[in-house]
């Protein structure tokens, strides 16, 4: 299960750091958008991403 969420997190990472327009074409990501502007939903992302890297990395060590 770790590994998964390594791979989404750094998925979300590239998302936002690349700019993809067509990650950001997801009905979630244009709330997000919608929200906190482009800069900041590609932040948002970005932080989600870590989280989800830094708990996949976790699982992985603590089991």
């Amino acid at each position: 299960m770790g590994i998964v969420f390594i791979a989404a997190g750094i998925f979300s990472i590239c998302g936002a750091i690349f700019n993809w327009e067509w990650y950001f074409n997801h009905w979630k990501a244009r709330r997000m958008e919608e929200l906190f502007g482009r800069t900041g939903a590609r932040v948002m992302y970005i932080l989600i991403g870590i989280f989800a890297v830094v708990g996949g990395i976790g699982t992985i060590v603590l089991n």
